[in-house]
Formats: structure tokens, C-alpha cells, sequence
């Protein structure tokens, strides 16, 4: 593992104990994912700044909102990670109220509002709202029993799309039908059906990468987990496959020997998912420093194909961390009743 990674590792650790120490009560499920949010920004968790933007969240919402649910520690964290925690937070409450009016209210709808706040202006919260309805009602037109508020996040991420509604959902369906005998959770294929629509490509191209790289880990004695997990595999298949395998490896190994990742900790898939979540983490960054070199570059067609791709996996990554947030939140949910 390259000296790059493996600070990277290490700032994922230390994240994840400063916010287990700060706020002990959580789930053990969420703490790693609150430090991925984090570690993908290459920020050290400020607890100072963590703690205000808890009470700041407490002050904007009311006491059952949503916002208050079992992902707060995770929008906590994505506020606490960005240049202007109140400005987030106060669009935030804008997206969420433009997607309420066109949702029934639901612990996902904040998540998707948090993320949309970073990557959309405000003028634009009521279209992609509407928008994220329809690709929403055209997910239950082709999956009725599959889709559920879960699936709203992901349609608001495709509602950022430069596709059409019926590419997207047609898009998303292709990969569905190639990848649905393959794995046992069909709502988890669904799931990954959409990050890779989030992504450039032919969809018959993007499943066989995807399961390429899950029979790849599957030899080296690393079984990709089949549930929310497959989310950031999708991520991960879209990646330059040159070295990514040898990569996950290391940092699974490297969390094994982590307290929290042991017999009494996280289980083998969850650790092998957040091995997965740093080094796709790592290696977007990279593709963002191979686009910045590319700004050098004559060949302008070549740099605007490079930006198009790395957009495309900027936000399948934000549809991912989503994925995890939601699941860690069902898994605190659960162990706590």
C-alpha cells in the first residue's frame, strides 16, 4: 500500500475514534461511515466544529423531524465537512421542503436534501424535486415491491443526471435485468443498478466490470458483501482497474488489525465495504488530479471526456455513501429494539 493510501487509512481511524469518543451514544455501524465523509474530503474531524453543527442541526429542526432521525451523526458530519456549516444546513431545509411537498416524509429525504444542498443551486431545488418524483414513480412503474423511500435518494441523484427521465429508469433497468441472477438481495441489485446508471457507459460494459472485479475479490479470499454493500461496488467497477484489487486488500487488511474490525467488532463485509469506500475515495481523487494535469492539455475534447467521467463518479460516490448511511442507520435502528 503506497504511502498515500495509507495516511489515508490512518486519517479514516483517527476520525473514526474522535467521533466515537465525542458522541458514544451512536450505533458502532455509523461511525465509520461518518468518518468516510470526512476522510473523502482528506479533513481530520474538527470535534469543536462537529459539536456546533449538532446543536446548530438541533436549533434548525424541531424535536421528531427527520433530520433528528438515526442518520443525524451522518448529516452532523457531512455539515461539519463543508466550508459553511449554516449555509448548508439552512439549504438543506430548502431542498427538503421542495422534496417533502412531492414525498411522504421519510428518514432518507434528509440525506437526499443534505447532498443536494452541495451539488445544486437553489433556484434549482424545485425542478430537481419535481424530476426526482417522476424517475421515482417510473422506479415503481418497472419494480412496485422493490422501491421504497430508500430509493428516493438514489432518484435524486439521478435527477442531477443529463439524461432523460425514461434513459435514466431505462438505463437503470438494463443493468437490473444483467445483474439480477447473480446475486440473492434483488432490492441490493436494484441499488447498484442505479449508481451505475449514475455512471458513463454501456451498460452491458459497466455489469461485466462490476462483476469482474466481485469474482476478482472472491478469488483473493475477499467476498464482496451482497446486500447494501454492492452500492460501492458499482463505485469501485467504474474505477481504473489496474491496481484496485491489490488496493481493497490492503486497507481491508489494514482495518483488520484496527480496533472495532476485530472478532468483536464489524463483520468481514461491512470492513471489506469501507475498504472499498477509501479507496474509491482515493483513487476519484486521483482521476480529479489526472483532470486538473489535463487543463495543460491541447486535446480540449479529451479534457472535457475526462471531467464528464469523474462528475459522473463524484456523484455515483455520493449515492453510495447515501446507500451506507442508510443501512448503518436500519442497523442502529435495529439494535436498538
Amino acid at each position: 500500500m503506497n504511502a498515500s493510501l495509507t495516511n489515508m487509512c490512518e486519517l479514516f481511524i483517527e476520525t473514526r475514534d474522535r467521533i466515537k469518543r465525542e458522541f458514544s451514544w451512536n450505533s458502532s455501524y455509523i461511525y465509520p461511515v461518518c468518518a468516510a465523509i470526512f476522510t473523502d474530503k482528506k479533513q481530520l474531524v474538527d470535534v469543536e466544529r462537529l459539536r456546533f453543527c449538532d446543536r446548530m442541526l438541533k436549533n434548525y429542526t424541531g424535536i421528531f423531524s427527520n433530520f433528528r432521525g438515526t442518520a443525524k451523526l451522518a448529516m452532523v458530519s457531512m455539515l461539519s465537512a463543508s466550508p459553511d456549516p449554516e449555509q448548508k444546513m439552512q439549504k438543506a431545509l430548502q431542498a427538503y421542503d421542495m422534496l417533502k411537498s412531492h414525498f411522504f416524509s421519510s428518514t432518507f429525504l434528509p440525506i437526499a436534501a443534505v447532498i443536494m444542498a452541495d451539488m445544486v443551486e437553489p433556484d434549482r431545488y424545485l425542478h430537481i424535486a419535481q424530476r426526482t418524483r417522476r424517475i421515482y414513480d417510473l422506479m415503481r412503474r418497472n419494480h412496485f415491491f422493490l422501491t421504497s423511500s430508500e430509493d428516493s435518494v438514489f432518484a435524486a441523484m439521478l435527477a442531477l443526471s443529463s439524461l432523460s427521465d425514461e434513459q435514466i429508469v431505462n438505463e437503470t433497468e438494463s443493468c437490473y435485468q444483467l445483474l439480477k441472477n447473480n446475486f440473492f438481495s434483488k432490492n441490493a441489485v436494484q441499488s447498484l443498478s442505479h449508481v451505475l446508471a449514475l455512471c458513463d457507459g454501456d451498460p452491458q460494459d459497466k455489469c461485466q466490470r462490476t462483476m469482474h472485479l466481485y469474482h476478482e475479490l472472491s478469488s483473493r479470499g475477499c467476498r464482496y458483501g451482497g446486500s447494501y454493500e454492492l452500492a460501492n461496488l458499482g463505485v469501485l467497477a467504474m474505477l481504473p482497474q489496474d491496481n484496485i484489487v491489490n488496493d481493497i486488500i490492503a486497507v481491508d487488511s489494514f482495518l483488520s488489525r484496527q480496533r472495532g474490525y476485530g472478532l468483536l467488532g464489524l463483520g468481514r463485509k461491512q470492513r471489506l465495504m469501507h475498504a472499498g469506500m477509501l479507496v474509491s475515495s482515493y483513487l476519484i481523487a486521483q482521476n480529479i488530479q489526472a483532470e486538473n494535469d489535463l487543463r495543460f492539455n491541447e486535446n480540449i475534447a479529451m479534457q472535457t471526456t475526462a471531467i464528464s467521467s469523474t462528475v459522473s463518479l463524484i456523484v455515483a460516490q455520493q449515492a453510495a455513501v447515501c446507500a451506507a448511511v442508510a443501512a448503518s442507520s436500519a442497523a442502529a435502528a435495529s439494535s436498538s429494539t
